[in-house]
C-alpha cells in the first residue's frame, strides 16, 4: 500500500492510501485489531458490527474510499450509519491505520482534517475550523469525550487530550492537555490509554 507523508509543526505522519480492496481489507483488520488485540476474517469483522455500530461505520467507510464495484453500496450504508448516529467522519478523509471510535454517538470532524495512525475518538467530539485547513492529529492519539479541536491545530504524537478540552493551539509531543483552553499539565505518560496498536509500516 501506498502512503503520504503528512508535514506537521511536530514531525511527519504517514496516512496510507489504498487503491485496491487488499488494501481496504488490511485497513479494516487494523481497525478491528484495535478493538480485539488479533485479526479475524472479513465475514468475522462484518457480523461483529452489527452490534458495534462505530466499527461497522468505519467498515463501510474503508470501502468506500475507492471506486471500485462496492463503492456506491459502502457510500450507501456508511451514510446510513453515519445519519442514524450522528458520527460524521468522511470517506475522502486522510485517516492512518486503526481508527478506534469508543462510542456511537456525535462526533463530527471537519472533511480537512487528518487522522494519524491508532487514534482513539469518544463521544461528543468536534473538529472544527473557520479556515481551509483543519486540525492534523498525529500517531497513538487519544481525544477523549466532549472534546473540541478548532481550526487547524497540529496534535503531537502520543499526546492525550482531557474530557472536555477545548485545543485552540498545537499540542506538543506526549502531552497531557485539559481545560478550556486547553493547556498542558503533563508528559509523563505518552499514548496511555492506546492499547492494541496497529504496527505502523516503516
Amino acid at each position: 500500500m501506498k502512503h503520504e507523508v503528512i508535514k506537521t509543526r511536530m514531525g511527519e505522519v504517514a496516512i496510507p492510501k489504498p487503491e485496491t480492496y487488499k488494501d481496504c481489507v488490511e485497513l479494516i483488520r487494523s481497525d478491528y485489531y484495535r478493538y480485539h488485540g488479533k485479526c479475524d476474517s472479513i465475514i468475522k469483522m462484518l457480523l461483529y458490527g452489527l452490534k458495534n455500530p462505530p466499527f461497522m461505520l468505519t467498515f463501510w467507510l474503508r470501502l468506500a474510499q475507492i471506486h471500485g464495484l462496492l463503492y456506491w453500496p459502502a457510500k450507501i450504508i456508511h451514510r446510513h450509519y453515519s445519519q442514524k448516529f450522528g458520527l460524521q467522519i468522511f470517506p475522502s478523509m486522510k485517516i492512518g491505520y486503526g481508527l478506534w471510535l469508543g462510542h456511537s454517538i456525535s462526533v463530527v470532524i471537519n472533511p480537512a482534517t487528518v487522522i494519524g495512525n491508532n487514534v482513539n475518538i469518544h463521544q461528543l467530539t468536534q473538529i472544527g475550523t473557520s479556515t481551509p485547513k483543519a486540525a492534523i492529529i498525529g500517531n497513538n492519539v487519544c481525544l477523549n469525550p466532549m472534546i473540541s479541536l478548532v481550526n487547524d491545530v497540529h496534535i503531537g504524537n502520543n499526546a492525550t487530550i482531557g474530557t472536555g478540552a477545548v485545543v485552540t493551539h498545537d499540542v506538543p509531543l506526549n502531552a497531557t492537555v485539559v481545560g478550556v483552553p486547553a493547556r498542558v499539565i503533563h508528559s509523563n505518560q505518552p499514548g496511555r490509554y492506546i492499547g492494541n496498536r496497529w504496527p505502523i509500516p516503516s
